[in-house]
């Protein structure tokens, strides 16, 4: 039989062909496994949230004080002032502590005194180690502090195989300035006015936020009832300019009014594409604040009239002494500066220090021994400070702390008058609110009302088209003016709840609903 010869580069094609279809094959397959990963993982995740295609105010306001960075950072601030809150009153409970050097081995040489009073330098291996537990209590009345200790001190040389020990198995003493500072007890007077203060603080920021957001989601509706009405004009020009060519071909219409209908629709055109435009930067202002999107095809609901509150503006103004944190913030820094000029004064001039303890000690060769019969030990120490001539600086300190003082004193009172007034002007102010959107409402309706009846006249021709445009421009005038003072009214209802922290509506304080 005879054999069949391949050439050697047929075959090496054919290797290299294989080789490349095995590579396809690896790349189809790990393709198809990416394939089937990610729609997995699509499958396992949640889907998104569809956007409503209408959002309230009340809505808007909830989802604001929940995720937007204003709302945590009030959050924030709270656990901030709790911790804080935590940490002054930790300082009026007894302290625990344990403290030593474990170990504290020196291996060198020193220089020794010997007993001539000659210096010899001398190679040392020791190990002086301590270890001490203290329980210390402040007291607030005195600005002083108690102790309770025990301590035990090993000293081990090891070139002359030498161990001692030194223990105070219990010592009690107290220290205690005399005539000076004490900063515990004007802690004891600042420190739960500021913790309540911040509480309060919290609410009105919460309060804040809901007005800011309902500035906000007004600036955006009122865009959005410009970009409608811009639309509805549109609609009726087109509408309008078709029936004017109609009847300008029959002759029934000048070629001026006509021309009039043309810019009509070219101004109508404009209007609606500056709206849509004023109404996208709206929608990136109120989400820069708020954190929240509005979708194009999201439109905001028109809120109803803001409830019906006959505030007195005498009630108002307790209701704002009682909860807000104006009167504890006035109260605070009253306080705070006293407490710089007792301060100044407990400082400088003359300081002293007495501290006196009374415990057990002892010492022995063995740890055990170090514990037997231990001898009394007693400790009294009395030091003082007093300047001879500072140059009068020691009264320049305090004449300074005395004279911020007072301007404290006058920057309170001063505002303290400035926001009474503010409270009771904002209370004043909610009837005739009421009043004006109670007129713009009405003159909304027949602005509407009159166009609707001066479009009809106009297509049959009793009226000319200068009175339908002024009826036109009355309607769209008459809606902003609606929707402003509709932003006003609950603007207003939440400026007085953020300066009185007080819900007239349900007739309770925002505090006690928060709790």
């Amino acid at each position: 039989m005879k054999s069949v010869h391949v050439p050697f580069a047929m075959i090496k094609r054919s290797s290299f062909v294989l080789d490349v279809l095995g590579l396809w094959l690896m790349m189809l397959l790990g393709v198809g496994l990416l394939v089937l990963l990610v729609a997995s993982v699509a499958v396992a995740q949640p889907a998104a949230p569809l956007q409503p295609s209408t959002m309230t105010l009340p809505q808007v306001i909830e989802l604001a004080l929940m995720q937007s960075s204003v709302a945590k950072q009030a959050v924030t601030n709270r656990e901030t002032s709790y911790w804080q809150y935590r940490s002054f009153r930790a300082d009026y409970k007894p302290q625990l502590a344990l403290e030593g050097t474990l170990p504290n081995y020196s291996r060198t040489i020193t220089p020794v005194t010997q007993p001539d009073g000659t210096t010899d330098f001398r190679y040392i291996r020791i190990n002086n180690s301590y270890l001490s537990s203290t329980v210390t209590q402040g007291i607030g009345l005195t600005g002083g502090k108690v102790f309770i200790g025990s301590n035990l001190q090993r000293f081990d040389n090891f070139e002359g195989n030498q161990r001692l020990y030194n223990s105070n198995p219990v010592a009690i003493g107290i220290s205690q300035p005399i005539a000076g500072f004490n900063s515990l007890s004007w802690n004891k007077r600042i420190e739960p006015l500021r913790y309540q203060e911040s509480q309060r603080q919290y609410l009105e920021e919460r309060e804040t936020i809901a007005r800011r957001v309902t500035e906000y989601y007004f600036d955006v509706l009122l865009q959005q009832v410009n970009a409608a009405v811009a639309r509805q004009n549109l609609h009726a020009s087109e509408e309008m300019l078709r029936m004017g060519r109609e009847r300008h071909r029959l002759g029934r219409l000048s070629e001026n009014d006509l021309l009039l209908l043309e810019l009509n629709q070219l101004n109508a055109q404009q209007a609606e594409v500056q709206a849509n435009i004023d109404a996208q930067n709206a929608a990136v202002d109120f989400k820069g604040y708020t954190g929240l999107t509005i979708e194009p095809s999201t439109a905001l609901d028109v809120p109803d009239a803001t409830p019906k509150l006959a505030v007195v503006p005498e009630t108002a103004l307790a209701q704002a002494r009682q909860y807000r944190r104006e009167a504890l913030m006035y109260q605070r820094r009253l306080l705070e500066a006293d407490r710089n000029v007792a301060q100044a004064k407990g400082t400088s001039g003359f300081q002293a220090s007495l501290t006196a303890s009374f415990g057990l000690t002892s010492s022995g060769n063995q740890f055990r021994t170090s514990y037997i019969n231990p001898n009394d030990q007693q400790q009294l120490r009395l030091g003082f400070a007093m300047p001879i001539v500072d140059w009068g600086k020691t009264r320049a300190v305090v004449k300074t702390a005395e004279i911020s003082r007072q301007q404290v004193q006058r920057n309170v009172e001063q505002e303290q008058v400035t926001f009474e007034q503010t409270v009771l002007n904002q209370a004043a102010q909610l009837g005739p609110l009421d009043q004006q959107l109670a007129l713009t409402a009405r003159a909304d309706s027949l602005s509407q009302r009159r166009y609707d009846i001066a479009r009809a006249t106009y297509q049959v021709g009793r009226i000319s088209l200068t009175d339908l445009n002024i009826a036109q421009s009355e309607k769209d005038r008459a809606k902003r003016a609606y929707i402003a003072a509709l932003r006003a009214c609950w603007v207003a209802y939440y400026q007085l709840r953020t300066l009185t922290l007080y819900d007239f509506e349900r007739q309770q304080p925002l505090l006690a609903a928060a709790q």
